[in-house]
């Protein structure tokens, strides 16, 4: 048990998400219990884990969530361990909602993209149709999350696209798409800042001077693809050829990246598998899957063509080690132990002056 690398998870406390100021202590050996000194509550090393307060030893609950991340139906994980299947669908819930927040944290953060893929999957759920919608970066092969929908519209588009915004920097930025035309308005509301005009009230919004917006629509015979229509709805082609060429070297523009993460998500998750009887019964646990599925491929998965040459031997990498996240290849019980620390406390806002306490908390803890 090390305190220097523990933060207080109390959300009243000024010393929140801060570790290694010496105000964290070892409470308890042998139940494994931390204590802050500035709020003086106790907390658990397994405290904002999916293990916290689960009686079921954390190895078989990180063999079970890895089964479901590499596409175990949860039919057959009830069968052969016994457990009751609400138990392994609320352990699938806290897996998700873990695997969503530390996306959120070390995902979502603005990097150069480069080139982005996104497209939609169409799932059977129970006695319905949803729509998944996903997002990739190319260079890295770093998935930058998705959103479920019962329909196939603008709202889903938005809330991808402003995820994807939440992981950009201003720049170049390709971004492929296939033929809906709700991509193209969601795409640019989404990547526009405000322009600063001099006069009073709200400032206009531009658009990215150098976003580039491809669709490729492809026409299909016989389930067959006949042809291929490129077409540069926002920028110029000779621009959008050099940003393709400089994210993926060889080739043309494509959906072809997207579409293939597209298949191993179907592999993995045992409710989009095209025939089957896994069926996704509600929308969270849909979306508690794919924050599972799509973490777990960020940073335990490594991917065939990151591979790089190390001191004259193959290094296999993660997408979230080609993206700079991390330096080494993850294990899930690795990703479920992470914790994500709280946002930073801001001192309350009250009309008058500030006591001497809260100055020096202020002094403290907001530096």
């Amino acid at each position: 048990m090390d305190p220097t690398q523990v933060f207080c998870p109390n959300m009243d406390c000024p010393a929140r998400g801060q570790s290694g100021k010496g105000h964290i202590g070892v409470h308890s050996q042998k139940e494994r219990r931390f204590i802050c000194r500035q709020c003086g509550q106790t907390f658990t090393e397994r405290t904002g884990t999916p293990f916290y307060r689960l009686r079921t030893p954390s190895e078989t609950v990180t063999l079970v969530v890895t089964l479901l991340a590499h596409g175990c139906p949860l039919q057959a994980i009830v069968a052969a361990f016994g457990f009751d299947e609400r138990t392994v669908a609320a352990w699938l819930d806290r897996a998700g909602g873990h695997c969503h927040a530390v996306h959120e944290h070390l995902v979502e953060t603005p990097r150069r993209l480069g080139q982005v893929q996104a497209d939609e999957l169409r799932v059977k759920s129970q006695g319905a149709i949803v729509w998944m919608a996903m997002a990739l970066m190319i260079p890295t092969r770093l998935w930058l999350g998705g959103a479920v929908s019962p329909q196939r519209d603008l709202s889903l588009i938005r809330r991808l696209m402003l995820r994807v915004r939440r992981c950009a920097l201003t720049g170049r930025l390709l971004i492929c798409t296939d033929g809906l035309c709700a991509y193209v308005r969601a795409t640019r509301e989404a990547f526009r800042d405000h322009v600063a005009s001099g006069r009073r009230g709200r400032q206009p919004l531009r658009v990215w001077r150098r976003l580039l917006i491809v669709q490729v629509v492809k026409r299909y015979d016989n389930r067959r693809v006949v042809e291929v229509e490129r077409r540069v709805v926002h920028g110029r082609a000779a621009q959008a050829e050099q940003a393709r060429a400089a994210s993926s070297g060889e080739g043309v523009l494509n959906t072809a990246y997207i579409e293939r993460l597209n298949g191993t998500f179907r592999e993995r998750l045992a409710s989009l598998a095209r025939r089957t009887r896994a069926l996704a019964r509600t929308l969270p646990r849909l979306e508690a899957g794919m924050w599972l599925v799509g973490t777990v491929y960020n940073f335990c998965t490594p991917h065939a063509s990151l591979r790089e040459m190390a001191a004259k031997a193959v290094r296999d990498r993660t997408p979230a080690m080609a993206a700079g996240i991390t330096r080494r290849c993850w294990s899930v019980r690795e990703l479920l132990c992470y914790h994500v620390p709280p946002p930073p406390w801001t001192p309350p806002k009250k009309r008058g002056r500030r006591s001497r306490e809260m100055l020096a908390l202020i002094e403290q803890w907001c530096q």
